[in-house]
């Protein structure tokens, strides 16, 4: 799993590809600058096109689906929720031996959140809380039903049970099995019990963009869809604690039972990724980070009774 995300050519993708593209099938664009962001997911390639256009594409045909699916139903959220989101300018092809289809989109100004850009995070965290209510009141028919499109985030923490457990026992007494199989069956008790809402499926820090201290816009909705919004807590533990992790929970607003899916949708990922990692150093910031998520995961379920 180790690849520099930060170089060009990552996947086959790189700035010469984008540029034949636009030059291919949209021209009016083709001479505009393209120049790879400094925050770029796993998931898909991110350029820079000009001052105030991005184009995005799929690192792999698993993740192809979001682009049609983004394509369809930003525009539809966007004007539902209270900060921007990416609005889709042209959907492009396949073509020039690259074989998914690709974005473009609008740039949003601002940086990824990491806490040291935030100027009050529990602030912050009621206005994460606000996004994520909003987006769950926009209508959900005929949106995509969570499934392979959304990876799995708004159906039942249950379809990720098998690799939780091989995580599990992979990772041997580096984590205490005895304390985190009761949050993960917790977990798997309960099902969304109401009609199915919008969720991002990845509200995480890169994907919040902060300007002046503030939440200034979501993006990467690759993953969302319509089912469970239990996916969309995860944050609580990854970026907020004490005060705005309560300021947090207070302000979303959901029950007990979607916590505790919650948690286990939180501990799933920490366990997976340092089960992908058993070769890193303890004190290395991948095993730290993830670490620091499961003992708060666990102690937060053992307070929860």
């Amino acid at each position: 799993m180790v690849d520099d995300r930060y170089s060009d050519g990552r996947a086959g993708i790189d700035a010469v590809l984008v540029k034949r593209l636009l030059k291919a099938q949209f021209p009016r664009w083709a001479d505009l600058p393209v120049t790879p962001v400094e925050y770029d997911g796993w998931d898909n390639r991110t350029y820079r096109l000009g001052d105030e256009m991005t184009v995005r594409l799929p690192t792999h045909e698993s993740y192809a689906a979001a682009v049609e699916k983004e394509h369809r139903w930003l525009p539809v959220l966007e004007p539902r929720l209270p900060v921007p989101i990416p609005t889709p300018l042209a959907l492009g092809a396949p073509g020039e031996g690259y074989p998914h289809p690709w974005a473009v989109r609008n740039w949003l100004p601002g940086e990824t959140a990491h806490p040291e850009r935030i100027a009050d995070m529990t602030a912050f965290a009621v206005d994460v809380a606000g996004f994520i209510r909003a987006l769950q009141c926009i209508d959900a028919t005929a949106g995509p039903v969570a499934g392979a499109h959304s990876f799995y985030r708004g159906t039942p923490p249950s379809s990720y049970d098998d690799e939780t457990r091989s995580s599990l026992a992979a990772l041997g007494d580096r984590v205490d099995a005895r304390r985190a199989m009761p949050v993960w069956e917790a977990a798997t008790e309960s099902t969304w019990p109401g009609d199915p809402v919008w969720f991002h499926g990845d509200i995480a820090q890169g994907n919040l963009l902060v300007r002046d201290g503030e939440l200034a816009a979501v993006i990467d909705f690759g993953t969302s869809g319509v089912g469970d919004p239990a996916c969309d807590l995860v944050i609580a533990w990854t970026l907020f604690s004490g005060a705005s992790r309560e300021a947090f929970r207070d302000a979303v607003g959901q029950d007990a039972a979607t916590w505790a899916r919650a948690r286990g949708w939180a501990l799933w990922k920490a366990l997976l990724v340092l089960a992908l990692n058993l070769d890193a150093e303890p004190g290395s910031e991948i095993v730290r980070t993830n670490r620091r998520v499961i003992d708060e995961v666990l102690a937060d379920h053992e307070r929860a009774g």
